[in-house]
């Protein structure tokens, strides 16, 4: 039997901080995958009798729902390294915690992906014939990751990629700005669900909106070596790097944009004399407990998102 001192050193390593935020994220992002990937499953194996597209939207954008209500109050459920890399470099969240973020997002998608090829494994098996290959009309590695339509390019692909990461990061700081007209309080992850099947819906056919670098690479590297080989990586003119850059450059721009044109513009509520003080630079800051002139920033800490 375990002792338990040894159960008491589990417990404090599981209330710290960081360890507490790498297991929401991979539990968050857990839970996303298996829901998205089950319902692409459903729409390649099925012959469309057990899925849709908008099936797929909805799994995927009903999984962000859940996945937020998991791990939204202790690390707010990001499931996306491109929104993760955003709140950093935007100074919502210390670059430390970034590696423990992805880390725990990209085992969260690898795990997802294991587990929906071990439940529809027969049925990848019936429908391909045994072969499992990256195009063609028996083609079951599209269940897992992203590939480039036969109407899209290279350089198309990754312009898309970015402009759509960069609006589903802008709304994301429209739906949590408190400044603004953020979602009701409560209804946050049931709003960001519905911006997924929105960004699907109207956005998703050119690139397959992955959006996310944790979606879309822990995935495909499961699938090289589960037995789909070298080709996830090769097909579309070496497409695989496309949903891992571009959603990072697309998520800074949209939220740099929302910053500059939306956030700096939002009136802000004027603060009272008696809860203020002006420094020798006329900036006004909040008064300390001790009356004496504190250092000023410049500015005020964003909030993390």
């Amino acid at each position: 039997m375990v002792s338990w001192s040894v159960l008491m050193r589990i417990q404090a390593t599981l209330q710290k901080e960081m360890v507490r935020e790498f297991l929401a994220e991979f539990m968050s992002t857990y839970v996303m995958m298996v829901f998205g990937l089950g319902s692409i499953a459903h729409m390649v194996l099925g012959g469309k009798k057990f899925g849709s597209y908008l099936s797929v939207n909805l799994a995927f954008g009903f999984g962000v729902t859940i996945g937020m209500h998991v791990a939204g109050n202790i690390s707010g459920a990001h499931m996306n390294a491109a929104v993760t890399f955003t709140t950093c470099a935007l100074g919502r969240m210390p670059w430390r915690k970034f590696p423990v973020y992805v880390l725990g997002q990209f085992l969260g998608s690898f795990m997802a992906a294991v587990t929906i090829y071990s439940l529809f494994y027969t049925a990848i098996i019936h429908f391909s014939g045994n072969l499992l290959t990256v195009t063609g009309p028996t083609a079951t590695a599209g269940i897992f990751a992203t590939y480039l339509p036969e109407h899209m390019i290279l350089w198309r692909g990754f312009l898309d990629e970015m402009f759509i990461t960069g609006m589903l990061q802008l709304c994301l700081f429209a739906i949590t700005d408190k400044d603004n007209n953020p979602a009701l309080r409560g209804t946050e992850a049931l709003v960001v669900g519905l911006l997924i099947v929105i960004i699907g819906a109207s956005l998703g056919m050119n690139s397959g909106y992955a959006m996310n670098p944790s979606r879309d690479l822990p995935p495909r590297f499961f699938t090289f070596i589960a037995g789909w080989g070298k080709q996830v990586f090769s097909a579309g003119d070496n497409w695989w790097w496309v949903p891992v850059v571009a959603p990072l450059l697309g998520a800074y721009l949209g939220g740099i944009i929302y910053v500059i044109f939306i956030g700096s513009s939002i009136p802000r509520k004027p603060q009272s004399l008696e809860n203020s003080m002006v420094c020798e630079d006329d900036r006004i800051t909040e008064l300390p407990k001790n009356p004496a002139c504190p250092t000023l920033s410049g500015s005020m800490p964003l909030e993390q998102f």
